[in-house]
């Protein structure tokens, strides 16, 4: 199957790339977003069984100038960090170097403060370690430096007990990630991903963007909340909204959000050049999707990520029900959103995460399929942009 070059123009918008022939519902899907969902510049990439299907992108590189988006666009992809980096541990533990079952304190003594001694690998991993928020928010100064925050979050004191509930961690998995694989392998975990996963499989995908890659990334920024009637968007009514839990600044969800204050300025230089693995990382489209496809099998010849028993790790539920800081019903496996309500994704054997606002990436064992989102046009969503569900119900139609 055979990729085909596209260049489409309607109104202002040209996208551009390759589109794999039975793929073009996916281009029209994404020329759709601009027309009918505001967005202002994003790509999108698809492998099929290993194979680029779609690889598309279109609009401005910032989301509010003129400069246009190209093939080697990047940006800030917010939590969808979380699910590259959740790979790491599980290669950890397929090579022998890591007990998901064990004490996280074994290889982190200082984590055990405050009754965190019998958090396990795997509870961590699965948002139960009861940590998502810290007692005194993080400057952004503290927040980069690796020693600092993770000596933070391991004297912090659970706010329930570990294991018996899930919530969000939405920043501090990115120091208890940071501070369980340091200790393991005596890397950090940006460079570990650089050495490890993006180098070998030539990915333009950074946790810690390194200088020389600067100028490729755009300018992120709020975008209108526009849904067309009829589109299918979620929309989750809990209780008590997270909008409304945002604003108490007591809440669970409040806190967890704000542990970096003030809130930063995610086009910073220093921002995106921290090693944060839960919020920060950079890459393109096309990098998110190869490297989900590099999780189910050989990509181009360079060797798959996760032998069988581990790919089968990563699809598995850990966590489900009422998350204590989202306030909805989420699943998590090891690091990994799994398919769901708040996170639908093409079925239940895919597992990804999305990043706050709108990207996402995934992967899905049963259909063969790897998919990459990366937009600069930030929404209010958490973990179901309409514009990657949009994306997402296209692929959905076509795979085989």
């Amino acid at each position: 199957m055979g990729a085909v070059r596209t260049k489409g123009c309607v109104g202002q918008v040209d996208v551009r790339g390759t589109v794999a022939a039975g793929w073009e519902p996916v281009r029209d899907a994404f020329l759709n977003n601009f027309v009918q969902r505001g967005e202002r510049g994003a790509a999108l990439a698809v492998h099929h069984d290993g194979v680029a299907v779609v690889d598309l992108w279109a609009g401005s590189r910032d989301v509010d100038g003129t400069e246009p988006w190209t093939a080697d666009t990047a940006q800030v992809v917010r939590s969808a960090t979380k699910g590259v980096a959740a790979v790491v541990p599980l290669l950890l533990h397929q090579r022998g170097l890591l007990d998901l079952d064990a004490p996280v304190a074994l290889y982190w003594p200082d984590f055990k403060a405050h009754g965190k001694d019998r958090v396990t690998v795997r509870q961590l991993l699965a948002h139960r370690a009861g940590v998502p928020v810290l007692d005194r928010p993080l400057t952004l100064a503290e927040a980069v430096d690796l020693p600092t925050a993770t000596a933070a979050v391991a004297a912090q004191e659970p706010v329930w007990e570990p294991g018996t509930a899930h919530g969000y961690h939405a920043h501090t998995f990115s120091w208890l990630l940071s501070g369980l694989v340091h200790r393991v392998t005596g890397r950090t975990l940006g460079r570990w991903v650089a050495d490890e996963m993006a180098d070998p499989l030539g990915l333009d995908l950074w946790i810690g963007l390194p200088d020389a890659e600067a100028h490729r990334v755009g300018r992120l920024g709020p975008v209108e909340e526009v849904e067309p009637p009829g589109s299918g968007a979620l929309k989750l009514r809990p209780k008590r909204s997270v909008t409304q839990a945002y604003q108490d600044p007591e809440s669970l969800t409040r806190r967890a959000f704000g542990v970096i204050d003030p809130k930063p300025d995610e086009n910073d230089p220093v921002y995106r050049a921290a090693e944060l693995p839960g919020s920060a990382g950079v890459a393109t489209a096309r990098a998110l999707a190869r490297f989900y496809a590099a999780t189910l099998g050989p990509v181009d010849g360079a060797p798959r990520l996760l032998d069988p028993a581990t790919l089968a790790l990563a699809r598995t539920e850990e966590s489900a029900g009422p998350d204590r800081v989202l306030l909805v019903g989420t699943r998590f496996g090891l690091g990994h959103m799994l398919h769901g309500p708040a996170c639908p994704l093409l079925g239940p054997a895919s597992f990804g995460h999305p990043g706050r606002g709108g990207s996402l990436g995934f992967a899905d064992p049963d259909a063969g399929i790897a998919f990459g989102y990366v937009t600069n046009g930030m929404r209010k969503t958490v973990t179901a942009d309409p514009r990657a569900q949009a994306l997402v119900r296209a692929v959905r139609a076509v795979t085989p």
